[in-house]
């Protein structure tokens, strides 16, 4: 069931109800309601409230405990004994005259319990860190290990999140949706209600209050009543904080939502935006403004920041970001959504969605293991296929709709160039890429077996693309994300200790093994030692066979080495010019020379993702409807994601343990030429367009290798006279 009022949601309701008359009795009814109903402050259920209000069991508490809970249910979150005890206190009472009325306690037993004082207290563990997604992660994992133990036992749960980081990235997902809405205009308030004489200028704070209460406060923003609107201001009511003036600057973002494409004029008068009556959201947000002031003979302009409330609205929208550490794959940040109140979906775990261009680092790098270097050219031309595996003829193009004829990988990636992309996913292979992707911990299950892989046309999770992105920034190591550190049980004594594998680059770590197997597909390492095949760093040799399976040799301290540090490196490197110079530049602004990442936008802008990395931490962000469709032109990566990213990581890089600059070091073996940066062979005397490019031994451009190119450009050029003389 959604939070709306429709029809639609009392047909489901009715629909529901008869469901559970049909499986249940009545009082299995009442008691799966009593256990499972919210009763405010965390308590689901009257055993938990009983524990949260008064530190005892339900069967411990007074006659007068028992009707103050009874009396919950209708509003939990404002009437219970710590948030409003004289509303509690009241509530009781009518709890008891209704015991006493219906003949279940005597008139003394009710006059006795009215006049006991309250004696709630909260009894539950201070809130550290609201983390519900993680929360959520965590309770499925221990009643998957311990069942309904897990309720009962008195299990302490210590995860790997970082208070600093999950607080910065639930702040950073949240402004970005709310940019994003604000960008596509104002669709009116959320409700509107009659003001029954409420007056503007002296409202009766319990009554105003009373018309907000059973709003909800969603993602930071408050529910506040419109009372009066003037010329360029509104008075409003901010539930809990009273009477606030909306200044001009809060409203005049407010243009007309017409569609995802397009917005209204420009509001001229507050009257354009609101009106009394309306229920709308505010957030109280740090602002920069201009202020003019006297310095001597001259005025001078400053500018400061001051903190002031903002008219907003509940996004449409949602998001998902998950920070790792790439070291082990500890998940230090993650957010599942706008917030979780409105919506239990975890978008990182559970949101299978297209990944677009920030799927094609996985395609280089099966390139590099083919033989490819960064400085290989492959033609940016258009192109057209009549592909069996496609329904029909597929016409791709660049987001620019421009082609730029041979491009070096390097540059390619860093323009994020669709039909080099396609062309070297036809050179290498499909089912080859496919293979290469189990290096990076991705399911190909789920994912196309055509030419669309290159532009990320399959469907994969927040959580795949960012482990998937930490073995590029820990020099190839595949590590697995966790959530939990350690379990105690209620004596304190530890039950469960996570061991994940670390990357280490100095340790002499196997590499990855190809398997043709006599088996069934996917079987482990262990099972498969016999059809093994060592896979040098140098794995050109090997034939793009749709049957090899990567197998990780087993080692319960090391994380695996899934891709040679060569190849690593060289995709860090690349990805570094993505920020440097290409479709995620706008993360210059962090001025830190080590990161690197890439955008991904589907077409239509229906998904937008950036995944960025360190050698540090590895996050990834994405925003899109759940219900897929466009969000609008020039929605793309670097416009709906990277600022999620980049507000994250401006945060993280303060801190001490991310705050120092580590490009990585090329690996020892690596050899640096000077190439031409315009054919990506190997410089002469004679070249005007000098660069320099690391390469793989094996692959290092040699003399001859331009000589046989020019000789077949030679060859080219005369046969193409040749026909030409012919025609004419």
């Amino acid at each position: 069931l959604d939070p709306g009022k429709t029809y639609t949601r009392k047909l489901k309701e009715i629909m529901l109800a008869l469901k559970i008359e049909q499986e249940l009795n009545k009082d299995e009814i009442l008691e799966l309601y009593l256990n499972k109903i919210f009763l405010g402050h965390r308590a689901y259920g009257v055993g938990a409230a009983a524990q949260v209000y008064y530190g005892r069991n339900i069967e411990e508490l007074t006659l007068a405990q028992m009707a103050m809970i009874a009396g919950l249910p209708q509003r939990p979150s404002d009437f219970n004994p710590i948030t409003n005890p004289d509303k509690a206190r009241d509530r009781r009472n009518h709890v008891l005259w209704r015991l006493r009325k219906e003949g279940y306690i005597s008139q003394d037993d009710m006059l006795a319990s009215q006049a006991e004082p309250l004696s709630a207290g909260l009894h539950a563990s201070p809130i550290e860190l609201s983390a519900p997604y993680v929360a959520e992660m965590a309770r499925q994992r221990i009643k998957q290990r311990f069942g309904d133990a897990a309720f009962s036992a008195g299990y302490k749960v210590y995860t790997t999140l970082d208070t600093r980081l999950q607080q910065a990235a639930d702040a950073a997902l949240r402004n970005s949706l709310i940019g994003y809405d604000r960008r596509h205009g104002w669709r009116g308030p959320e409700l509107q209600l009659e003001m029954d004489g409420l007056d503007p200028g002296n409202p009766d704070a319990a009554r105003a209050e009373s018309m907000l209460a059973d709003i909800p406060l969603l993602g930071g923003l408050t529910p506040a009543l419109v009372l009066a609107v003037q010329k360029k201001t509104a008075t409003v009511w901010v539930r809990r904080h009273g009477v606030v003036t909306l200044e001009w600057a809060a409203l005049s973002w407010a243009r007309k939502h017409i569609n995802t494409h397009r917005v209204g004029k420009k509001p001229k008068r507050a009257a354009d935006v609101l009106a009394a009556g309306d229920v709308v959201r505010v957030h109280y947000v740090e602002v920069t403004e201009k202020v003019k002031r006297k310095k001597g003979r001259k005025t001078v302009t400053e500018t400061r920041s001051v903190e002031r409330w903002r008219l907003a609205q509940l996004p449409e929208i949602e998001g998902a970001f998950v920070a790792l550490h790439p070291k082990d794959g500890a998940v230090v940040a993650l957010a599942g959504g706008f917030d979780f109140k409105r919506s239990k979906f975890n978008r990182v775990t559970q949101a299978y969605r297209q990944p677009g261009s920030s799927f094609k680092p996985f395609i280089y790098a099966a390139a590099l293991e083919k033989g490819f270097t960064a400085a290989s050219t492959v033609n940016d031309a258009p192109i057209v296929f009549d592909d069996a595996g496609l329904e029909s003829a597929w016409r791709p193009e660049n987001y620019s709709g421009k082609s730029f004829g041979p491009t070096r990988l390097r540059l390619a990636l860093t323009k994020s160039r669709n039909l080099v992309s396609i062309r070297l996913l036809r050179a290498i292979g499909v089912d080859y890429a496919l293979d290469q992707l189990q290096r990076f911990g991705i399911n190909a299950g789920r994912l196309p077996r055509d030419l669309s892989l290159s532009l990320g046309s399959g469907v994969v999770r927040p959580l795949d693309i960012a482990a998937g992105y930490s073995v590029l920034a820990n020099g190839g190591f595949r590590v697995n994300p966790h959530v939990i550190s350690r379990i105690e049980d209620a004596d304190g004594k530890t039950v469960y200790v996570a061991s994940p594998r670390q990357a280490c680059r100095a340790c002499n770590v196997p590499g990855p093994v190809l398997v043709v197997p006599d088996q069934e597909p996917g079987t482990g390492g262990s099972e498969a030692v016999g059809s093994t095949i060592k896979v040098s760093d140098n794995a050109t040799d090997v034939p793009p066979d749709p049957r090899v399976r990567i197998v990780i040799p087993d080692d319960p301290a090391l994380a695996p080495r899934t891709l040679p540090a060569g190849n690593a490196w060289v995709m860090y490197s690349m990805l570094q010019d993505v920020v440097r110079a290409g479709t995620a530049v706008r993360a210059k602004v962090l001025k830190r020379a080590d990161l690197a990442g890439k955008t991904g936008t589907t077409n239509d802008q229906r998904d937008a993702w950036f995944s960025g990395f360190s050698q540090d931490l590895v996050a990834t962000a994405w925003v899109g409807f759940d219900r897929v469709q466009p969000m609008g032109r020039a929605e793309t990566g670097s416009r709906a994601a990277l600022p999620m990213w980049i507000d994250f990581m401006g945060t993280a890089l303060k801190l001490p343990e991310y705050s120092e600059e580590r490009p990585p070091p090329p690996p020892e073996d690596m050899v640096q030429v000077r190439i031409d940066a315009d054919s990506g062979l190997l410089a002469s005397g004679n070249t005007a367009n000098v660069m320099v490019e690391y390469f793989r031994p094996q692959n290092a451009p040699d003399r001859n290798q331009a000589l046989r190119a020019a000789s077949a450009a030679a060859s080219a050029q005369k046969e193409a006279k040749d026909l030409s003389e012919q025609i004419w």
